[in-house]
Protein backbone atom coordinates (compact mmCIF):
# COMPACT_ATOMS: atom_id res chain seq x y z
CA UNK A 1 0.00 0.00 0.00
CA UNK A 2 0.96 3.21 -0.76
CA UNK A 3 0.83 5.48 2.79
CA UNK A 4 -0.34 8.90 1.56
CA UNK A 5 -1.06 12.41 3.73
CA UNK A 6 -3.06 14.75 2.31
CA UNK A 7 -2.82 18.41 2.77
CA UNK A 8 -5.39 20.47 1.74
CA UNK A 9 -7.16 23.86 3.88
CA UNK A 10 -10.52 23.52 2.15
CA UNK A 11 -12.36 20.70 3.86
CA UNK A 12 -14.88 19.78 2.08
CA UNK A 13 -11.93 19.22 -1.03
CA UNK A 14 -9.83 17.30 1.69
CA UNK A 15 -12.17 15.48 2.58
CA UNK A 16 -13.67 14.64 -1.23
CA UNK A 17 -9.72 13.75 -2.24
CA UNK A 18 -9.43 11.56 0.66
CA UNK A 19 -12.56 9.36 -0.21
CA UNK A 20 -11.78 9.28 -3.86
CA UNK A 21 -8.29 7.96 -3.04
CA UNK A 22 -9.07 5.95 -0.42
CA UNK A 23 -10.98 3.90 -3.54
CA UNK A 24 -7.92 2.89 -4.44
CA UNK A 25 -6.77 -0.73 -4.22
CA UNK A 26 -3.03 0.76 -3.32
CA UNK A 27 -3.40 3.91 -1.81
CA UNK A 28 -4.42 4.70 2.35
CA UNK A 29 -4.68 8.25 3.26
CA UNK A 30 -2.55 7.70 6.51
CA UNK A 31 -2.94 12.02 7.67
CA UNK A 32 -4.72 15.10 6.74
CA UNK A 33 -3.72 18.62 7.48
CA UNK A 34 -5.22 21.79 6.70
CA UNK A 35 -2.40 24.12 7.95
CA UNK A 36 1.12 24.27 7.06
CA UNK A 37 1.99 23.34 10.55
CA UNK A 38 -0.26 20.59 10.58
CA UNK A 39 1.22 19.21 7.52
CA UNK A 40 4.61 19.22 8.53
CA UNK A 41 3.89 17.75 12.33
CA UNK A 42 1.36 15.07 10.43
CA UNK A 43 4.47 14.24 8.56
CA UNK A 44 7.09 13.69 10.62
CA UNK A 45 4.03 11.18 12.87
CA UNK A 46 3.62 8.71 10.33
CA UNK A 47 6.06 8.97 8.00
CA UNK A 48 4.19 8.73 4.60
CA UNK A 49 5.33 7.51 1.12
CA UNK A 50 4.10 10.34 -0.45
CA UNK A 51 2.57 13.84 0.88
CA UNK A 52 0.21 15.23 -1.27
CA UNK A 53 0.15 19.38 -1.22
CA UNK A 54 -1.80 22.11 -1.34
CA UNK A 55 0.37 25.46 -1.72
CA UNK A 56 -1.22 28.54 0.06
CA UNK A 57 -2.47 27.43 3.63
CA UNK A 58 -4.18 29.65 6.13
CA UNK A 59 -0.50 29.72 8.39
CA UNK A 60 1.70 29.77 4.78
CA UNK A 61 2.73 27.88 2.35
CA UNK A 62 3.43 24.37 1.78
CA UNK A 63 6.18 25.06 -0.71
CA UNK A 64 8.26 25.89 3.04
CA UNK A 65 6.94 22.51 4.06
CA UNK A 66 8.12 20.70 0.90
CA UNK A 67 11.84 22.03 1.61
CA UNK A 68 11.94 21.19 5.29
CA UNK A 69 10.72 17.35 3.94
CA UNK A 70 12.97 17.49 2.23
CA UNK A 71 15.61 17.68 4.67
CA UNK A 72 13.94 15.33 7.71
CA UNK A 73 12.16 12.73 5.36
CA UNK A 74 14.39 12.46 2.52
CA UNK A 75 12.33 9.06 1.46
CA UNK A 76 8.75 10.81 1.09
CA UNK A 77 7.71 12.01 -2.58
CA UNK A 78 6.03 15.27 -2.37
CA UNK A 79 3.24 15.96 -5.27
CA UNK A 80 2.05 19.65 -5.15
CA UNK A 81 -1.70 19.99 -5.74
CA UNK A 82 -2.82 23.65 -6.44
CA UNK A 83 -5.63 26.07 -8.06
CA UNK A 84 -2.89 28.20 -8.84
CA UNK A 85 -0.94 27.12 -11.79
CA UNK A 86 1.35 29.99 -11.63
CA UNK A 87 5.20 29.30 -13.60
CA UNK A 88 6.71 30.75 -10.53
CA UNK A 89 5.03 27.96 -7.95
CA UNK A 90 6.52 25.11 -9.99
CA UNK A 91 9.86 26.35 -10.23
CA UNK A 92 9.93 27.39 -6.26
CA UNK A 93 8.48 23.60 -6.03
CA UNK A 94 10.58 21.89 -7.77
CA UNK A 95 13.71 24.04 -5.90
CA UNK A 96 12.02 22.35 -2.57
CA UNK A 97 12.36 19.00 -3.60
CA UNK A 98 8.71 18.33 -5.15
CA UNK A 99 8.51 15.47 -7.78
CA UNK A 100 5.28 16.33 -8.99
CA UNK A 101 3.16 19.45 -9.94
CA UNK A 102 -0.51 19.49 -10.71
CA UNK A 103 -3.35 21.56 -10.69
CA UNK A 104 -6.83 20.41 -9.43
CA UNK A 105 -8.80 20.66 -12.25
CA UNK A 106 -7.63 17.30 -13.57
CA UNK A 107 -9.54 13.91 -13.44
CA UNK A 108 -8.92 11.79 -10.02
CA UNK A 109 -7.73 9.18 -12.01
CA UNK A 110 -4.97 10.92 -13.18
CA UNK A 111 -4.24 11.93 -9.79
CA UNK A 112 -3.92 8.77 -8.21
CA UNK A 113 -1.74 7.75 -11.49
CA UNK A 114 0.96 10.48 -10.96
CA UNK A 115 1.09 9.40 -6.91
CA UNK A 116 1.98 5.85 -8.21
CA UNK A 117 4.54 7.10 -10.77
CA UNK A 118 6.03 9.80 -8.24
CA UNK A 119 6.66 7.44 -5.41
CA UNK A 120 8.19 5.10 -8.57
CA UNK A 121 10.64 7.76 -9.11
CA UNK A 122 9.16 9.63 -11.66
CA UNK A 123 8.42 13.30 -12.19
CA UNK A 124 5.03 14.49 -12.96
CA UNK A 125 4.18 17.95 -13.91
CA UNK A 126 1.13 19.32 -15.56
CA UNK A 127 2.44 20.10 -19.04
CA UNK A 128 0.54 23.43 -19.74
CA UNK A 129 2.38 24.77 -16.27
CA UNK A 130 5.59 23.52 -17.31
CA UNK A 131 5.20 25.16 -20.71
CA UNK A 132 4.28 28.38 -19.29
CA UNK A 133 7.06 27.97 -16.74
CA UNK A 134 10.07 27.85 -19.34
CA UNK A 135 8.35 30.95 -21.31
CA UNK A 136 8.26 33.11 -18.07
CA UNK A 137 11.71 32.85 -17.50
CA UNK A 138 13.05 32.81 -13.82
CA UNK A 139 12.21 35.20 -11.28
CA UNK A 140 13.74 38.07 -11.38
CA UNK A 141 13.09 39.44 -8.17
CA UNK A 142 15.92 39.29 -5.06
CA UNK A 143 14.59 37.99 -1.95
CA UNK A 144 14.51 41.07 -0.22
CA UNK A 145 12.53 42.53 -3.24
CA UNK A 146 10.28 39.50 -2.94
CA UNK A 147 9.68 40.31 0.80
CA UNK A 148 8.60 43.68 0.29
CA UNK A 149 5.94 43.15 -2.55
CA UNK A 150 4.27 40.21 -0.42
CA UNK A 151 4.39 42.77 2.30
CA UNK A 152 2.59 45.20 -0.25
CA UNK A 153 0.05 43.21 -1.59
CA UNK A 154 -2.79 44.10 0.98
CA UNK A 155 -1.78 47.98 -0.02
CA UNK A 156 0.38 48.51 2.68
CA UNK A 157 1.70 51.87 3.10
CA UNK A 158 5.49 52.05 2.79
CA UNK A 159 6.05 53.15 6.60
CA UNK A 160 3.60 49.98 7.38
CA UNK A 161 5.89 48.14 4.88
CA UNK A 162 8.97 49.45 7.03
CA UNK A 163 7.95 48.46 10.19
CA UNK A 164 7.06 44.86 9.27
CA UNK A 165 10.59 43.96 7.55
CA UNK A 166 12.52 46.43 10.16
CA UNK A 167 13.42 48.70 7.30
CA UNK A 168 13.59 52.35 6.84
CA UNK A 169 11.12 53.76 4.87
CA UNK A 170 13.79 54.76 2.05
CA UNK A 171 15.24 51.49 1.95
CA UNK A 172 11.89 50.02 1.40
CA UNK A 173 10.99 52.41 -1.41
CA UNK A 174 14.49 51.30 -3.20
CA UNK A 175 13.41 48.03 -3.14
CA UNK A 176 9.88 48.52 -4.15
CA UNK A 177 11.51 51.03 -7.19
CA UNK A 178 13.50 48.39 -8.09
CA UNK A 179 10.88 45.65 -8.54
CA UNK A 180 8.42 48.21 -9.96
CA UNK A 181 11.27 48.44 -12.69
CA UNK A 182 11.51 44.24 -13.05
CA UNK A 183 7.90 43.69 -13.41
CA UNK A 184 6.96 46.24 -15.62
CA UNK A 185 4.44 47.27 -13.73
CA UNK A 186 3.60 51.43 -12.90
CA UNK A 187 2.74 50.88 -8.99
CA UNK A 188 3.87 48.80 -5.78
CA UNK A 189 0.35 47.23 -6.01
CA UNK A 190 0.60 46.48 -9.76
CA UNK A 191 4.13 45.16 -9.10
CA UNK A 192 2.63 43.15 -6.19
CA UNK A 193 -0.34 41.29 -8.22
CA UNK A 194 1.69 40.93 -11.02
CA UNK A 195 4.60 39.17 -8.97
CA UNK A 196 2.12 36.97 -6.90
CA UNK A 197 0.20 35.88 -10.50
CA UNK A 198 3.42 34.73 -11.45
CA UNK A 199 4.25 32.74 -8.66
CA UNK A 200 7.40 34.52 -7.38
CA UNK A 201 5.56 35.38 -4.07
Amino acid sequence: MIRLLLAEDQGMMRGALALLLGLEPDIEVVAQAGTAAETLEAALRVRPDVALLDIEMPDGSNLDTAAVLREKLPGCRVLILTTFGRPGYLRRAMEAGAAGFLVKDGPVEELAASVRRVLAGERVIDPALAAAALSTGPNPLTEREQDVLAAAVDGATVADIAARLHLSESTVRNYLSAAIGKTGTRNRIEAALSARDSGWI
